[in-house]
């Protein structure tokens, strides 16, 4: 069983290939937004781990999974803090009286 990291993008690759197969390249990279060079190392990394195989044609390279046996591992975190809200206070009126304070 090869475990995938979550919140990488060799799941974000991984998840995108489940759902839509067969994919080429560019039509991958099209779906994540990711830049051709980031999706290209990170598609060889998960070759060399033997999850899947690039099959290079003229013009289009194809991405076939050669496995299905992986999980994905780890925790989801939160990337930000989020601040609580608490209602707002009613402001006080305040009395603009011409009232003379020395005489």
């Amino acid at each position: 069983m090869i475990e995938i990291t979550t919140g990488t993008v060799a799941e974000r690759i991984l998840k995108q290939l489940q759902k839509t197969y067969p994919i080429t390249v560019s039509t991958l990279r099209e779906q994540l937004g990711l830049p051709r060079t980031v999706l290209i190392r990170e598609l060889e990394k998960l070759q060399t781990r033997g999850v899947l195989q690039l099959e290079p044609l003229p013009g289009k390279i194809y991405i076939r999974l050669t496995r299905s046996d992986f999980r994905f591992v780890g925790k989801r975190r939160q990337r930000r803090f989020i601040k609580k809200s608490y209602p707002k206070k009613p402001k006080k009126e305040v009395k603009d009286d011409d009232d003379v304070m020395y005489v």
